[in-house]
C-alpha cells in the first residue's frame, strides 16, 4: 500500500487554487462504457485499495447495469494538486478521496456532496464514528468513511532482536520517560543499534554518525511518532477550537525525548534522511537494518509482502500518561457539480456499505471504516498468521485525533519547516517548538 500518512502531508490541500502542470491519471477499468450506461469515476492514490475497488464495483455493477464506474489512480506525491485543478476547473471526478486535512476547504467551497441528507442514516449508522467524526463539519458529514486506520504500533524483526538476546515480549511493554527515572526504551534501542564497526549503541566505542543497523524511527511523523508522543506525554496537538497547544510543557518534553533518539542517543536514521522522505525508515526495516518499526495497519501490507525475515507486531510504548495512539481516516467525497447526481450516490451509498467494503477488508489492503466489513480485515491477516491484536488494543486508553478544521494545511505549512529544523539539531527543541506553533496558529485560517 502507498505510505498515506495523511494527516502529514495534507499542507499539499491548503485552498482551491489552480495549479498548473498537474499530472494525467492512470485509469484501471480497461473496459469501455456501454452505450447506454453512465460512468461513474472514482479517484483515490492508494494502489492496493484501487484494486479492491475493482473488484468491488464489478459486483456492484451486476446489479447495476446501468452504470459503470471507473477507477482513476492518482499518485499520492500528485493527487492533491491534480485535485485542486480539477476542482476549480469543473473537471473533478464524480467520486475521491479527501483526507483530514483537504476536505473543509472543499466543504467550505461547496463543493462536496452533502452525505448528512445524501445517504440514508441507517447505512450511516454503520460507519466507524471516529472517521465520521473527522469528516464532520457544522453538523454536516462531507465524506464516506472508507479507511479507518485503528491504532499505531511497532512492528519487529524478530531476527535483530534474536540477535541482540531480545525476545518479542522484551519489547512488548517497553515505557518512555523525558526523566530518565522509568525509561526502559531507550535502553532497549542502544542494544538494537549497531556501527559499522559492529558496537552497539551502549558502548564505549560505538560511533553514531556511522550506523549500520537502526534500533527504531524515531522522526517527524506526525501520524506514527508526534501525535502518538504527545498524548502518551500527557499534551495536546489542538484544543477544542483548534488551535495548537503543542508546545505545552509536557510537548515540549515530548518533542525533546523524540529528538534525543536521533540525535543524542543515535538510535534512529538522521533527519537528513526522514525529513524529506517519508518512507526512508520503512525501507530500512523491510532489508532488515532496523529492528523495530513504529507505524500503522496502512503499512501491513507492505510488510508482508516485502519483509524476507520473521517478523510481527507489538504493543505501542507508553509514556508518563500511558499508551495512547493517534487515529485517522479516509473519505469519499461526492462532487456536488458531478453531472450525474443520482448515479454518484449510488455508487457512494455502496462504498459505504458492507457488501461494498468487504472486499478491501477481505484484500487485507486496509482497515475499512464501515465497522461491520472489519473482520473481513482480520480474517485475512489471521489467515497469514499474523495478530493484529496491537493495533486495536491500544484504542482502549483513549485516542489522539488527526487535526481538525480548515486552518490545518496552511498550518501544516508553516510549522513544518521549524520542526524539521528541530529535529536535524540545528534549532534547539524548546525554541523551535514554541516558533512553530505560533506559526501555526497565525496560519490558520479559523
Amino acid at each position: 500500500m502507498a505510505k498515506r500518512s495523511t494527516i502529514i502531508a495534507a499542507g499539499a490541500a491548503a485552498v482551491l487554487l489552480v495549479i498548473t502542470g498537474a499530472v494525467a491519471a492512470l485509469n484501471l477499468s480497461a473496459a469501455k462504457s456501454p452505450s447506454d450506461a453512465t460512468t461513474v469515476t472514482v479517484r483515490l492514490w492508494d494502489d492496493q485499495v484501487a484494486a479492491a475497488y475493482e473488484k468491488s464495483f464489478k459486483a456492484f455493477e451486476r446489479d447495476n447495469a446501468d452504470i459503470q464506474v471507473d477507477v482513476e489512480l492518482v499518485p499520492y506525491d500528485d493527487y492533491f494538486e491534480k485535485l485542486r485543478t480539477d476542482v476549480a476547473g469543473d473537471g473533478a471526478p464524480d467520486v475521491f478521496w479527501v483526507d483530514g486535512g483537504s476536505y473543509p476547504a472543499y466543504a467550505d467551497a461547496g463543493a462536496l456532496l452533502n452525505i448528512t441528507t445524501a445517504i440514508p442514516a441507517d447505512v450511516q449508522a454503520g460507519w466507524a464514528p471516529s472517521v465520521v467524526a473527522q469528516y464532520t463539519r457544522a453538523a454536516t458529514l462531507w465524506g464516506v468513511p472508507q479507511l479507518a486506520d485503528p491504532g499505531i504500533a511497532v512492528y519487529y524483526n524478530a531476527d535483530l532482536l534474536r540477535d541482540a538476546g531480545l525476545s518479542p515480549a522484551d519489547v512488548s511493554a517497553l515505557s518512555w520517560d523525558p526523566t530518565g527515572d522509568n525509561d526502559t526504551l531507550t535502553p532497549v534501542l542502544q542494544k538494537l543499534t549497531k556501527d559499522y564497526n559492529g558496537n552497539t549503541a551502549n558502548s564505549a566505542e560505538f560511533d553514531g554518525s556511522n550506523l549500520s543497523q537502526y534500533g527504531y524511527n524515531a522522526g517527524y511523523d506526525l501520524q506514527a511518532m508526534v501525535l502518538n508522543y504527545l498524548a502518551s506525554g500527557g499534551a495536546q496537538f489542538q484544543d477544542e477550537s483548534n488551535r495548537y497547544v503543542f508546545a505545552s510543557d509536557a510537548g515540549i518534553a515530548s518533542f525533546q525525548y523524540l529528538v534525543d533518539l536521533m540525535n543524542k542517543w543515535h538510535v534512529s536514521p538522521s533527519a537528513a534522511d526522514t525529513n524529506t522522505n517519508g518512507d526512508f525508515s520503512r525501507e530500512q526495516f523491510l532489508q532488515g537494518k532496523m529492528a523495530l518499526f513504529q507505524s500503522g495497519v496502512y503499512n501491513l501490507a507492505n510488510v508482508s509482502a516485502g519483509a524476507n525475515f520473521d517478523w510481527g507486531v507489538v504493543n505501542l510504548p507508553s509514556g508518563p500518561a500511558g499508551a495512547i495512539s493517534g487515529v485517522d481516516g479516509i473519505a469519499a467525497a461526492g462532487n456536488a457539480a458531478s453531472e450525474h447526481p443520482a448515479e454518484t450516490q449510488r455508487v457512494l451509498e455502496w462504498l459505504g456499505s458492507t457488501a461494498g467494503s468487504e472486499f478491501v477488508g477481505a484484500s487485507g489492503a486496509a482497515s475499512p471504516a464501515v465497522v461491520a466489513a472489519q473482520p473481513a480485515y482480520a480474517a485475512y491477516w489471521a489467515a497469514k498468521k499474523v495478530d493484529i491484536s496491537a493495533f486495536y488494543d491500544v484504542l482502549a486508553a483513549g485516542t489522539a485525533p488527526a487535526p481538525q478544521g480548515a486552518g490545518w494545511p496552511a498550518a501544516e505549512n508553516a510549522m513544518r519547516p521549524l520542526l524539521d529544523e528541530v529535529f536535524l539539531g540545528r534549532t534547539s527543541v524548546d525554541h523551535g517548538v514554541r516558533a512553530a506553533q505560533k506559526a501555526a496558529n497565525a496560519a490558520r485560517t479559523e
